[in-house]
């Protein structure tokens, strides 16, 4: 997986599939913001966490985008602990200056 830090050795099938997907979104940004968080906390989430994150692999780049930099709202069902993790990781790091 290009950018990935990490193999899906030791993870299974689900989360592998989800560390690939999120390498791979369709844009480019959107592959570095989610396949970084993706590579720290893959194997990290409980089954619960786990569901909320591939909720948000669903979510299209634009909108994922908007509520990550804070230029929407991000709707209460999507508003969970792995999203404010997320946005947390990518504000720690922040790599987003230049993109949007």
């Amino acid at each position: 997986m290009t950018g990935t830090t990490r193999s899906g050795e030791g993870l299974d099938p689900d989360r592998r599939r989800a560390l690939y997907r999120s390498w791979r979104r369709g844009t480019r940004e959107m592959d570095l913001l989610m396949g970084r968080f993706a590579d720290a906390e893959i194997d990290r989430f409980d089954d619960r966490e786990f569901a909320d994150f591939e909720a948000l692999i669903e979510v299209p780049d634009r909108d994922l985008f908007a509520w990550i930099a804070g230029k929407a709202e991000t709707p209460a069902t999507y508003d969970t602990e792995v999203f404010r993790r997320l946005k947390a990781f990518h504000e720690a790091f922040p790599t987003t200056e230049h993109i949007g």
